[in-house]
């Protein structure tokens, strides 16, 4: 990773977590000049509006941004960036990155910060920006992180992971905080695996908990979910321990416990009766809505079993209502617990 006397960082996307990131980023280090941070947005007015008020009302209130954070509109600015913070939502990554592919430097590392699979092709974030930006290196940024509590400054541990371990280790230096530990990896996929997963079974834990089933079964559901989980990751190359650690069991019992979640939020309107419209209204932007259907697709071309997978996306589809798809989910045939049992 290249190191200039001033660094220059871009943050692709000016939400709530690109804006916690961004100040993150904008973190004095030591022995290091302070860096300059670049936050993009695309639309103007908002990039007017944070750089008057000095922080991002519309997503982030209350929470001021660094003064070396200098929001922009146009994506020449971020010429010459270091690195850069992906933070944008999964379905709209490549269309970003193809409109800063010009302006990125071939050897700039893209850290992707958003959870999801492309519904459009079954990608994943890692193979999106390999298509776009073929020659850049790739780094994945997940973990259990509700970016108003790294904002506020709440301890938070998340993985980052690159397919050179000790770029990870060189990036995940350069974004840790006293409040912010990251741990380096270089199983990329599996860290995408748990970020994308876990947003469809926290629509799950969420419609369980406004259908008032309980602390039993919302405690069965998790750990159903990260059975499948468990499942699909080593079908796609995983490590055991990845999926065990920040990016998959720990990121799956923050979202699928939280009303901060919106995947969680959603299926929480949903088991109340709010009608799918409705909760997509108020829940805003749920990556789990676009993840599921492809994610199913993606077991089902490995032949892996994801019961709860497919009973949210045949609610979400509206095939089946959610009283009929937790009626079959009981009903499954007895089977052992783990493979291999007796």
């Amino acid at each position: 990773m290249p190191s200039h006397p001033c660094p220059r960082i871009g943050v692709l996307g000016a939400g709530a977590w690109g804006t916690a990131l961004a100040n993150l980023a904008a973190q004095p280090r030591a022995k290091t000049t302070e860096p300059r941070v670049l936050i993009w947005a695309r639309d103007p007015a908002h990039v007017a509006e944070m750089t008057a008020a000095g922080a991002n009302a519309r997503y982030l209130p209350g929470v001021p941004m660094r003064p070396n954070v200098t929001p922009v509109a146009d994506p020449a600015i971020l010429t010459g960036a270091e690195f850069v913070l992906a933070a944008v939502p999964a379905q709209v990554m490549r269309q970003v990155l193809q409109v800063f592919a010009p302006y990125i430097g071939g050897d700039a590392p893209i850290i992707l910060c958003a959870k999801g699979i492309e519904h459009a092709t079954g990608k994943f974030l890692s193979e999106v920006a390999r298509d776009v930006l073929p020659g850049n290196p790739r780094a994945i940024l997940s973990g259990p992180s509700f970016a108003k509590e790294v904002a506020q400054g709440l301890p938070a541990a998340v993985t980052l992971a690159a397919f050179d371990g000790s770029l990870a280790a060189a990036i995940a230096g350069r974004l840790a905080a006293p409040s912010f530990r990251l741990y380096s990896s270089s199983d990329v996929r599996g860290v995408e695996v748990g970020g994308a997963a876990k947003n469809v079974l926290a629509i799950a834990s969420g419609i369980a908990a406004g259908r008032g089933l309980g602390a039993s079964a919302a405690a069965s559901l998790i750990a159903r979910g990260f059975a499948e989980l468990n499942r699909f990751g080593k079908a796609q190359g995983a490590m055991p321990e990845t999926l065990m650690g920040l990016s998959g069991l720990g990121d799956l019992v923050l979202t699928c416990t939280s009303p901060l979640s919106r995947n969680y939020s959603l299926g929480f309107a949903l088991g109340r009766g709010t009608t799918l419209a409705d909760a997509l209204e108020h829940s805003g932007l749920c990556e789990g809505t676009s993840t599921c259907g492809v994610l199913l697709s993606l077991a089902k071309a490995k032949g892996i079993e994801m019961p709860v997978t497919a009973a949210v996306d045949a609610v979400l589809s509206e095939k089946i209502t959610i009283g009929d798809a937790i009626a079959e989910l009981l009903a499954r045939p007895h089977k052992a617990e783990f493979v291999g049992e007796a």
